[in-house]
């Protein structure tokens, strides 16, 4: 791995606790709330999504939400610490809010940092992962670095010609339809049950959010029934239909199966520390996006190394020969 995680900072205590035993225990975690944070590491990638609740278009939209100028912080640290290349996330209604000037906003001020940016939506779908996610991806280069990111071409295909076929949920989960484990369980709510929130064994998931009273319905049994406007039925009954569990959506997130999610230490009832898990199964990156995003990156950061290697060498040969000659 050419990569070295140093540095974290996340106000949501189980998700570090998570990356904690996952990802080992010599890395500085910060709880800090990044608005306070005075001072940030040095570091080569800087990796991040900044808050989407403003920008998502399941959400009020608001222009001057607060949490839309959080990304200030993510630029602070950016002049900071200089890095090579960064990475940010985001959801896809970023880019329409205020009729594309907010996205357009931000990808200046990114750039008045000092980087090269390079952005796409990309859909998930579109890389292996068994669910239909678009996200913005920013990749910035500083100015200085001889380094051009292209983001990956598609390697599945979603109503693209040519490619392979997308993972299915059948694919991802079906072998997990007799232990599919912890679900979250409780009623529906009229918003819920008003649209379809049950795919076919035969398609890729609906996004998976950071809920788990909004987790997508398991595909097993009848499809959901249209009964009128904005309301949708179980049609074989409610009790014949639960909620995907949190094994299963790590699984469509592209997680691995040993990968460990931290349920907390609170005294919290099952649901609740349930849902700590979906919240951090649904705010992640599908770790097969991710990879596809990264890999032009870690060849970059590769050759450099190779190259720095090299220069050693002939440093090390040079020295020799003095010394052979004196």
């Amino acid at each position: 791995n050419v990569f070295n995680t140093i540095y974290v900072n996340d106000i949501f205590d189980e998700a570090r606790e998570t990356y904690a035993q996952n990802a080992g225990k010599y890395i500085y975690m910060d709880k800090s709330d990044i608005r306070k944070i005075k001072e940030f590491p040095k570091a080569d990638i800087v990796l991040g999504g900044f808050p989407c609740p403003g920008f998502s278009e399941a959400g009020p939209r608001l222009v001057d939400d607060k949490r839309n100028f959080l990304y200030l912080h993510f630029i602070r640290c950016l002049m900071q610490c200089k890095p090579k290349i960064f990475v940010a996330e985001n959801v896809k209604g970023m880019m329409t809010l205020g009729k594309g000037e907010v996205f357009k906003q931000i990808v200046q001020d990114f750039a008045a940092a000092g980087y090269t940016i390079y952005h796409k939506l990309l859909n998930a779908a579109e890389y292996g992962v068994p669910q239909i996610r678009e996200r913005v991806i920013l990749v910035g280069v500083r100015n200085d670095i001889d380094f051009e990111y292209v983001h990956p071409e598609p390697t599945h295909g979603y109503g693209i010609d040519g490619l392979k076929e997308v993972v299915t949920l059948r694919d991802a989960i079906g072998d997990l339809e007799d232990d599919p484990g912890d679900y979250f369980t409780g009623s529906y709510s009229t918003i819920f049950m008003s649209r379809n929130r049950k795919k076919l064994w035969s398609q890729p998931s609906f996004t998976i959010q950071a809920s788990g009273r909004q987790a997508p319905i398991h595909p097993a049994g009848a499809p959901m029934e249209h009964v009128g406007k904005d309301k949708y039925i179980f049609s074989d009954g409610e009790e014949n239909n639960r909620r995907l569990s949190v094994k299963e959506i790590a699984r469509i997130q592209t997680f691995p199966d040993w990968y460990e999610f931290s349920r907390g230490t609170s005294s919290r009832n099952d649901n609740a520390k349930l849902d700590l898990v979906y919240k951090q199964i649904g705010n992640a990156v599908p770790v097969r996006l991710a990879l596809a995003v990264a890999e032009p990156i870690a060849e970059f950061a590769k050759a450099q190394l190779e190259a720095v290697e090299k220069s050693y060498v002939v440093i090390q040969n040079v020295g020799e020969k003095k010394r052979m000659m004196a």
